[in-house]
Formats: C-alpha cells, structure tokens, sequence
C-alpha cells in the first residue's frame, strides 16, 4: 500500500478536519454582486465543484478562475475566495495582490505560505488545511470547507449533512472494491485514453477524475459536458476509436438522461468499452462518494500502468523553468 492510497483513506479524517475547524464567516449573499473562485489543479477543482453543487440555489453569479488575471467586473462588491494547498501557487498570490487592488473582500484556504502570510498581514478571514497532503490528495478539506463557506452564504446547514458524510468513508472497503469493480472492466485497455461524458452537475467531478487520471497515473483523459458534446464532439464518433469513455450522469434532466443512452447505443456498435456511473439522487453526498470511488479507481490504473502516482516530475521541471525566466 502506497503513500498515495494512505492518503486517499484519510478522506473521512479530511472531512473531519474541515468541519471541527470551520468557523462562520459571518458574510451574506446579498451583500455581494457575485463570488469568485480563484485556485489551481488540486487547489482548485474544489471550487469547480462546489460551483456545480449549489448551482440551484446560489442567487448570484459564480465564476471559477485557473489563471493569472481576474475579470474585469471583479470589485468591491465582489466576494473572492482564494484557495492554494501550499500556500505559494504562482498565480494565486498574482491573482491575491489583483484582487487588493480592486477592493474584493478575500477569503483564503490554505495550509501555510506566502498566502497565509499575506492573509495575517490584512487580518483576512483564513480556513487552515492540514499540511502534509499531495493538493490533489486534499480535496476533503478544501471542499468540505468551501461547501460550508457557501451554505453560510445562503443561511443554510449543511454541517450535519457532512458529518454524515464522513461516517461514510470510516471503512473505505467499499469504495476499493467498487473500483476494483470499475478497474477490472477496463484492465485491459488502459493503454487507451480516457474520455469522461459528463452532464452540467457532474463536470466539476468529471475533471477532477481527469486530473486524478492524468497526475496520478500519467495518462491521457480528456471531459466533455452534454449537452454541448452532443452539437459538436459526437460528430468525430465514426468507427473504432482509441479511447474507453466513463459516463458521468446525475439522473436530474430527463432529456440528458436520454442523450446518454442515445451515445451508449452509438458508441456500442463498434464494441467501445463504456464505464456507466451514475446516481440515483443527485446530492451532496452522491458527489462526495463518486469523487471517492473514482479517486481510487486513478490509483488502481496508476498501479496497473506502474506510474509513479506520488511524484510529477513535467510539473515540478516547468515549476523550475518558470523560476529561470
């Protein structure tokens, strides 16, 4: 059992932490004009997520941003949560001294660094995660935090929804073994790139298995999100093509739910291999366990490919070329 799969069974530990430590915020919706997400890789697929969760029921925009600049309508009537798991991620501290410049009340998720510094030296509110942690292996604590952020936001309590949720991930057996499941039903293709189908509540789940895909086993996995897929994408799906698709569907729109069966039936006709996870009742617990069972499920193609799913090199030597230029 590697240092990788330790990690992954302190999920229920992550959730945990997150909720013994969360403290209110104190801040209101209605008081801002919008809320803005910044974060990168694993610091930032928890916002991609939690935008998807509260989709329903957020009363105002929510942009998520992986990049340098800030939009032009972020103000001081903006709220801008900052996540970076170390605390120094490049363009997270240049999207922090953007934001001070534009009046933007700031949140920071982090477990240390110039971040943090910055944080204490403008008296930000700041939610500590535990260090130690891969980012990519800490999505417990950032999202779990962030799903409390925004339910504060909206008056609403989710805190005995995620204790719950914990509870679930006490014994992580079965998860292994329903991606055991999954892994065995694609083993002998993943040398195939990977394809994940996903509808709008599951994108944010979606790229976070991609990414799981792509950093822990080093391997190429690419998402698309129906309906749009469906007017473009679907059109390049003629004869055999190299790839095993996952379908990613969250049972909540009928006419995607048919989509889905229509591409089942098409890709089908050429033996494509297809790995169908959907739910039932689309919630905040579904996405919490699927994110789980697909997290395992990297680690088991990682293992299988005997990827080194603990260190990545290309990022740590474009990290140290940036630091040259």
């Amino acid at each position: 059992m590697n240092e990788q799969h330790e990690a992954l069974k302190k999920f229920n530990h992550q959730i945990n932490y997150a909720v013994t430590n969360y403290s209110d915020h104190g801040l209101k919706v209605e008081n801002f004009s919008n809320v803005l997400i910044g974060g990168l890789g694993g610091s930032g697929i928890g916002g991609r997520i939690t935008k998807t969760i509260f989709m329903d029921q957020f009363p105002v925009p929510v942009d998520v941003i992986a990049d340098y600049k800030l939009p032009a309508y972020v103000n001081e009537k903006t709220l801008v949560i900052l996540a970076s798991y170390s605390g120094n991620t490049e363009e997270t501290l240049t999207m922090f001294d953007e934001v001070k410049k534009r009046g933007s009340q700031m949140i920071i998720l982090t477990s240390g660094g110039k971040i943090a510094e910055h944080a204490k030296e403008n008296n930000l509110k700041t939610y500590f995660l535990e260090p130690g942690f891969q980012p990519r292996m800490a999505l417990g604590f950032s999202l779990t935090y962030l799903v409390q952020i925004f339910a504060e936001l909206i008056n609403k309590d989710v805190k005995p929804e995620l204790i719950k949720i914990a509870a679930l991930f006490d014994d992580c057996t079965p998860y292994i073994d329903d991606a055991t499941q999954i892994f065995e039903s694609i083993k002998h293709k993943t040398k195939l790139k990977f394809i994940v189908l996903s509808d709008a509540q599951f994108e944010g789940v979606a790229t976070r298995f991609a990414q799981q895909i792509q950093e822990n086993a080093k391997h190429e996995c690419f998402t698309h999100v129906l309906p749009e897929h469906n007017h473009n994408v679907i059109e390049s799906y003629y004869n055999t093509l190299d790839s095993v698709f996952f379908f990613l569907n969250s049972n909540t729109n009928p006419r995607v739910a048919a989509r889905f069966e229509f591409l089942a039936g098409l890709l089908e006709v050429e033996n494509h291999k297809i790995v169908e996870i959907g739910v039932e009742q689309f919630s905040i617990t579904a996405i919490y366990e699927t994110i789980h069972r697909l997290d395992w499920v990297s680690l088991l193609v990682a293992d299988s490919l005997k990827a080194d799913s603990l260190n990545v090199p290309n990022i740590k030597s474009l990290k140290e070329y940036l630091d040259e230029v």
